[in-house]
């Protein structure tokens, strides 16, 4: 093989591939969602096309299995595309596993239960490849090679991985009371060691009481829960506690919101790029009603 070869088999393939043959990745943990931010990307796909191919893996099949670039993929099927530029690879499902975790671990905005069934997806699929990996390993616990190389790659320490694994034991009303930011993430792994019982009766109890358990109430709730004791009767009781320094907070749905969000905020910065626009918004009317003197 010439020099001239080599290079042309260097360069990355790209093929077209009819996006009714694509099937979604299974139990995508990443959401997809029809917000602004599609139909900007809608939008920019209409003008411009797709300018960074998706990644297929071949399914024994025939089709395809997307990997990464779901969102590219919604935004061609809201646009009426039927074909999108496609590149695939020869994986394994465990690395396919990764690649598809690593590759959304970029997003601006992940909620917490994206986080936590991802990185028990590339945790687990590390520890089929023959890694070091525990999933149950404790917050103190730093040994181990797979929880390193995954903080690194997502910038986030091995022991709060631990907390966002735990998410995944959550019943998913709780679990979206986690991603609406109405229950913090240190409380609700607490609340992750109840059992499902306990968790749908804890549910039924903030409904009735509309507050969310305190750190405080989470760990008692778990001690109690452990010496088989957390009824329904106690959890509603400790429920209508009155909290010390207790606020009174506004809840509004966190996909009501992001609706107005740039998609660069984070997350954990929603609540704070809410009162910068209430206090921006503040200052409008004041200088409205001076303008009208």
């Amino acid at each position: 093989m010439n020099y001239q070869e080599r290079e042309a088999d260097l360069i990355q393939k790209i093929y077209d591939i009819p996006i009714s043959e694509i099937d979604d990745f299974p139990d995508h943990p990443f959401k997809v969602r029809d917000d602004e931010d599609m139909l900007q990307l809608v939008e920019s796909v209409r003008e411009r096309g797709i300018i960074t191919p998706v990644t297929l893996r071949r399914k024994e099949d025939g089709r395809y299995e997307i990997v990464s670039g779901h969102r590219r993929k919604r935004a061609c099927e809201i646009a009426g595309i039927e074909t999108i530029p496609s590149e695939i690879r020869e994986l394994t499902r465990d690395e396919a596993v990764i690649l598809m975790v690593e590759s959304n671990l970029q997003r601006s905005v992940i909620l917490p239960s994206e986080k936590a069934f991802s990185y028990k997806m590339r945790l687990e699929a590390m520890n089929r490849q023959g890694q070091r990996t525990d999933l149950t390993f404790s917050p103190v616990d730093k040994k181990l090679y797979s929880g390193q190389e995954l903080a690194s790659k997502s910038g986030e320490s091995q022991a709060q991985i631990y907390r966002y694994i735990r998410l995944t034991e959550l019943v998913p009303k709780l679990l979206d009371m986690v991603d609406e930011g109405r229950i913090a993430l240190r409380p609700a792994v607490e609340l992750s060691y109840l059992t499902e019982t306990e968790q749908t009766d804890l549910v039924e109890a903030i409904e009735m009481a509309q507050a969310t358990p305190s750190h405080a109430q989470a760990i008692r709730m778990r001690g109690l829960s452990k010496e088989g004791r957390l009824t329904h009767d106690v959890i509603d009781s400790i429920m209508c506690e009155e909290k010390p320094n207790q606020k009174e907070k506004i809840n509004i749905p966190y996909e009501d919101a992001r609706r107005y969000i740039p998609s660069g905020v984070p997350y954990e910065k929603t609540g704070e790029y809410v009162l910068k626009a209430l206090e921006y918004y503040h200052r409008h009317l004041i200088r409205q009603r001076n303008d009208a003197r």
